[in-house]
């Protein structure tokens, strides 16, 4: 169903899509148009689902590592390790279709965020402004990142880079946390008292990819900005550590690099989420880890050039020529 609506809203998407915000108003009534950091309307457009069409999760449920049987050992998950808790799972079997999990980890707060059109992984404290907010799925994209909105406030928010782009809260920013893709198998050896997200009861093919093969895409869907600089192709997956890039392809070959204070390893056989049928039998794009040099976990991106170019449009790309 979700590759039928991205395939309609394709067709439709050089004119009926294009935005305005009289038009959303009808749909938001509790959102302050008012308060924007968009400048240009345009760039936000529907991606097909409507508001909530796309379905966040809330405190989901978990099983012990040991249970996580279904999971293919080299299908993707998104870590998530926080000091003195036990380290918990979140498949990206569940997140393709959800993109959004409320979660509360010991007593922090935390939302761990997927975005497919971006291959954007992000996880953020819940915590901002005084409030403890809870994010849904508004079914609008920008640059074809998705646009998440909280409960509380009606509030946009871009999901790559984590701020209110609209609304109330519009220019606060979430706290990004530690957390990475790797591989079912890599997590499960490393944590093996650890927690895995149990599959959600929703009529959903948690076994099938509804993206397939769109990591080997000429071009984004419903992107209409720039391409990356240097030759660098839209959908070749990038390391993003604050305004910096780094090409997955230049850290597979090295395999470790130290750079600006950073500690990035790659090492093989994570599945890419978005290449075949099942998450399981994708090409192999590898795991990445970042550290400080003394060991601690960095928050970090591994998306597709075009969402770094789009969003960090002076960022540096650290391609190792200099």
């Amino acid at each position: 169903m979700l590759r039928v609506m991205i395939l309609i809203a394709a067709i439709l998407a050089g004119g009926s899509l294009r935005a305005e915000p009289l038009q959303w108003q009808g749909e938001w009534p509790e959102t302050n148009f008012k308060n924007s950091l968009v400048l240009d309307w345009s760039e936000i457009r529907s991606g097909g689902p409507p508001k909530d069409g796309i379905p966040a999760l809330d405190m989901p449920t978990f099983v012990a590592v040991s249970q996580g049987q279904e999971i293919g050992p080299r299908e993707p998950v998104i870590a998530v390790e926080i000091k003195g808790q036990v380290p918990r799972a979140y498949p990206l079997r569940y997140l393709i279709w959800h993109e959004i999990i409320n979660d509360q980890i010991g007593a922090l707060p935390i939302a761990v965020t997927y975005c497919p059109l971006c291959n954007s992984a992000m996880s953020f404290d819940r915590r901002v402004a005084g409030w403890t907010l809870s994010f849904g799925v508004t079914g609008k994209l920008r640059h074809s990142d998705m646009v998440m909105y909280d409960r509380e406030t009606q509030s946009w928010w871009q999901q790559a880079i984590g701020q209110a782009i609209v609304g109330r809260l519009a220019g606060a920013e979430l706290t990004p946390l530690p957390s990475w893709m790797e591989s079912w198998q890599s997590f499960s050896k490393r944590n093996p008292h650890g927690l895995v997200m149990a599959e959600p009861d929703y009529p959903r093919a948690y076994e099938r990819n509804p993206y397939r093969g769109y990591d080997s895409s000429a071009w984004p869907f419903l992107y209409s900005g720039e391409p990356p600089p240097h030759g660098i192709e839209p959908l070749a997956r990038v390391l993003r550590i604050g305004a910096r890039a780094w090409p997955l392809s230049r850290l597979a070959k090295a395999g470790e690099l130290r750079e600006a204070g950073i500690v990035i390893r790659w090492s093989s056989g994570q599945a890419s989420a978005l290449d075949t049928a099942s998450l399981s039998r994708g090409r192999d794009v590898g795991t990445i880890r970042v550290s400080d040099t003394a060991g601690q976990d960095l928050p970090h991106d591994l998306l597709f050039a075009f969402a770094f170019h789009a969003f960090w449009p002076q960022g540096k790309w650290m391609l190792g020529q200099d």
